[in-house]
Parts: structure tokens; sequence; C-alpha cells
């Protein structure tokens, strides 16, 4: 896939308020908003507002900053920081924080994604123009809703998005299995009914209307839904699993992504990155790749290791220069311990940490996968392959050999699509796997720790923290840190966020005290038994 500009992206929202201001590069109706009704608006703009969505919020990475970042990233052992504010990795609750993916009214997943997909679902119904715009949009949602129920649980699923349809305000929280039934049903039907000889989307980011690299999307992300029910409902997990054999991505050229630029600047470049450079604070120059990764990639002789992490790129906190002579030699690189600060307590603090040195020593992700310009990795052939591998493994669909061993090269090898200085040949990844073979009797341990390592290089530490969930693989050591509040172990869910107590209570009420463990970060989702 290419790089696509973000030009229109805002387009949608302008005029769907019929509101806006003329440029010259518009001509026609694009000069004048006001023209815009239900029968006239462009919808493929609402998908391409849908899927840069889904890489984060346009507000200065907000959900992106504190979901994926500040929380799963450290959770899961994937980055390291001892920024006083990031209390992923310390086990502790800040609220905001563990809110910001849901959202408010101005920013979050319900308002900058569920809103835009659920309009693009409502206003393509039934209309033969749009067939196949229709069938994505479902899937679209599918993908977004999955994320969502993943974080929290129990949420509003089945009215969310519909208050300008049926004036519903207040939406009531569907229960996890029901919302899993029915993205299991909505990517089925959908993938389904998408035909080649329809409509061609013209604002799709991820594939620019390749209506068959779609349905292998639909397909790995059915497999994907489906697997996450293996603890719950192992007979469905393995229905589907058996439904999608011959039909999910088949390389790397299948990967789903979106492709930043720096034209609409912070809405359009890469969320993560935004972070990662230290826009907002010294994120740039606090921020490592976790010891527990590092480690474990640096343990395995893993050829990703010289390529997604590079020591001395920032030299001191006071700069956001990076150093031309970074070093990413794979022997020197050093992973920070997790649960560290700057606190001075003998016990806590990273100076008394052993072998501790300085910050630039620490590995930071090389320069090629913080690009203002990158992509933002959606889903991908290799995590289709290890989900395959499992399946093969748990149920005998399959090879589960020759699974991994595609999964792990297709995670070795799509590195190149961050940046040209990343590439690994094959014959590396040929390399790793003769010398670490797939054995059966630790296979479900293999594939998941390679899917963790997969989701970490891909910074989606949503899908990261979701898998480790659901599997417990890798097996982590969790952190010692004073006051937290999880009892010293890996929190399993996020809290509801508080402003719905007052935004919609009686819905709220009823989730809230429905959550195992509690509405808090032990409490868990349905399907993490």
């Amino acid at each position: 896939m290419k790089s696509l500009s973000f030009k229109y992206t805002l387009l949608p929202l302008a005029a769907l308020l019929l509101t806006g201001s003329c440029t010259k590069e518009f001509d026609d109706i694009n000069t004048n908003p006001s023209t815009y009704t239900q029968a006239t608006f462009d919808a493929n703009y609402l998908l391409t507002t849908t899927q840069l969505g889904y890489a984060g919020s346009a507000d200065f990475a907000y959900d992106t900053w504190r979901g994926n970042l500040i929380y799963s990233s450290t959770m899961v052992q994937g980055l390291a920081t001892v920024v006083s504010y990031w209390a992923g990795d310390k086990y502790l609750l800040n609220e905001a924080y563990t809110a910001a993916y849901w959202g408010n009214t101005t920013v979050g997943a319900y308002v900058e994604q569920v809103k835009p997909v659920t309009e693009l679902v409502e206003s393509t119904r039934g209309k033969d123009r749009y067939k196949n715009l229709h069938q994505i949009a479902r899937i679209m949602r599918a993908l977004i809703m999955e994320r969502l129920t993943d974080l929290y649980g129990d949420v509003p699923y089945s009215e969310a998005g519909l208050g300008y349809y049926k004036g519903i305000i207040t939406p009531k929280y569907d229960k996890q299995q029901d919302i899993y039934a029915d993205l299991l049903k909505e990517v089925e039907e959908a993938t389904a009914a998408l035909d080649p000889a329809a409509d061609i989307p013209t604002g799709d980011v991820f594939y620019k209307g390749n209506i068959a690299q779609w349905q292998r999307f639909g397909n790995t992300l059915l497999l994907r839904i489906a697997m996450r029910l293996t603890k719950v409902d192992e007979a469905t997990a393995k229905s589907y699993a058996t439904k999608v054999q011959g039909k999910t991505m088949q390389s790397n050229d299948d990967n789903a992504y979106v492709m930043h630029d720096v034209a609409g600047a912070r809405v359009t470049q890469n969320r993560n990155s935004q972070v990662l450079l230290g826009d907002g604070g010294q994120e740039n120059y606090y921020v490592k790749w976790s010891q527990t990764f590092i480690n474990f990639l640096k343990t395995n002789n893993d050829p990703r290791l010289s390529k997604i992490a590079v020591t001395q790129l920032f030299l001191t906190d006071a700069s956001k220069t990076q150093n031309p002579g970074a070093i990413s030699t794979a022997a020197v690189q050093k992973g920070l311990p997790n649960g560290r600060d700057l606190s001075g307590r003998a016990a806590y603090d990273v100076s008394t940490a052993p072998g501790y040195t300085s910050f630039p020593d620490y590995s930071s992700p090389s320069p090629g996968m913080i690009k203002r310009t990158g992509p933002t990795f959606v889903l991908t052939y290799g995590e289709s392959e290890l989900l395959l591998a499992e399946a093969a493994q748990r149920w005998g669909l399959g090879s589960a050999s020759q699974h991994y061993n595609a999964g792990v090269t297709a995670a070795i090898t799509y590195l190149g699509q961050y940046d040209p200085t990343m590439v690994v040949p094959p014959a590396e990844a040929g390399t790793y796997l003769a010398a670490h073979p797939y054995d059966a009797g630790k296979g479900l341990e293999m594939i998941n720790t390679q899917y963790w390592a997969l989701t970490n290089t891909m910074l989606d530490f949503y899908e990261s923290w979701a898998n480790w969930r659901r599997t417990d693989f890798p097996k982590l050591t969790p952190v010692v840190y004073p006051n937290n509040a999880t009892n010293g172990q890996i929190p399993r869910r996020f809290p509801y966020p508080t402003t719905e107590i007052t935004s919609n209570p009686n819905n709220y009420k009823a989730a809230s005290a429905a959550v195992t463990g509690g509405d808090n970060l032990s409490g868990r989702v349905w399907w993490d038994k």
C-alpha cells in the first residue's frame, strides 16, 4: 500500500455540519459545503475519516498517548519509562487516562470513531452505488467496537452512534457476550457480501478500494474475533476458524495500515510518533523499550533487534534532536526495567536498578518506527498466520508449524513497511526459525509469545495486551510498586469513565455492578476467564 494524503480528511465533518470555508483547491460542490445533502454527499469521505480516527485521536493523540502508550504498552512490558504520569507499569489508577480511549463529547473513540462509522453504515444502507462501501463500513464498525469492548467489557454497542437516527442519547450497555456474537455475524455477512464487480470505494486509506484485499481483511478480522473466545466458547472459536481456512491474508502485501503525512499538522501525523518524539513532554528521552522485550529479542538472537532499537538516540532530556550517530548494534541494546521511577527511593529509583548507567544507554524505538509520516498498523498477515497456527495447534486445522513459520517470517520481514532502513531479508528470518524450530509441546506459548513480539513492534499495544489477557503468554513477571491499585497484579481491563455516572447513570450503574472482580483495573471482561 502506498501513502495517501489526508488533505480532505476533515471534509466529512464540515459537510455533515453544513458549514465550512472555501478553498481554491476544491471545485464545484467542494467549494460550497452548504450545497451538501444526504443525497449529494459522497459517503466515501466518511470512510477516510473513520480509518484515520481508528489510528488515534486528531486532538494531539489524546487516546493513543494515554490508552495505547501510557497504559497498554507498559502493562504488557513492551515499553517502560520513569515519567511520573505514566501509571501503567506501576499499576496505578489514573481515571482520566483509562477513560481516554472511551473519550468524551469532543475526543475519543465514541465521538471520533463510532459516530462517523455508524453514520457511514446508515447513510449507505440499501444504496446500490455504495454496495461495497456499506459492507466495508460494517467491517470497520466491528473493528472499532472490538477494541472498545476488549478494553472495557460491556459497552454501548447496538445503540451507539445512533443519536441522529433514533434520538438515543443514553445508549444501553450491551453484554460483551452479545457484542461478540454480533461482531461475528456482522463481519461474516459483510465479508461474504463484498462484490468485486460492484463499487470501488474511493476514500479507502487501507487498500484503495481493492475488494479482494478487503475480503481477506474481513476473514482475518473474523479469525481474530473468534480466537478471543478460546477461554469462554471454544466451539464457536473453532467453528469460525474452520470457516476462514484459506481465505485470510496471503502476504505482507495484505497488511492494513494508515500511512500518515504532515499536510494536516497533528490531524494527519502519526499518533504514536507525536508522543514518542516528545511533542508533549520528555517521552523522547525517558520512554524506552522494556527490559523484558529487549531481553527476549537479545536472548534469541532475533534479527528484529537491530532494526527496531537504537541506543544514544536522544542525548539529553533538554533536546528533541535525534543523534545521527545512534547505535543499532544488537549487542549494545539494553531494555529499561518496568516499575521504576526517579523518586530517589532505593527500591524503586531507576538509578538503583542492576546495570544502570545513563538514559541514553537504554534502547529507544528506532527513528524509522517513529516518523511523523510513518504507518499506523491495523491488522497484519503475521497476526493472521500466528492465529491460524494456534487454531491448528488446538484443533488440527492445518499445519501449526507451517503457519507458525509463515507468521514469524512475516513478523520479521514486514518491518520494511516502516522504513527501508528496517528491511530484514527473508534469509535472516529463515536462520532464526532454524535456530528456534516450532515445538508442538510448547506450541501455544511459542505462538502467542511471537504474537506479543509482533504486536509490540507494530506499536499496537492494545492488541498486545488483549491477546496476553486471552492466553497469559508470554509469562510476564508483575512489577512491585507501592500503593498500586491491583494488589501487585498486571491490570486486566480499564474501568468505566466516571463521566458516565452523570451522562448515562442508569446504564452505567448496571454495567459497573456486573463487572467480574469489580469495576476497576483488576476486573475482567467476559472473555477473560
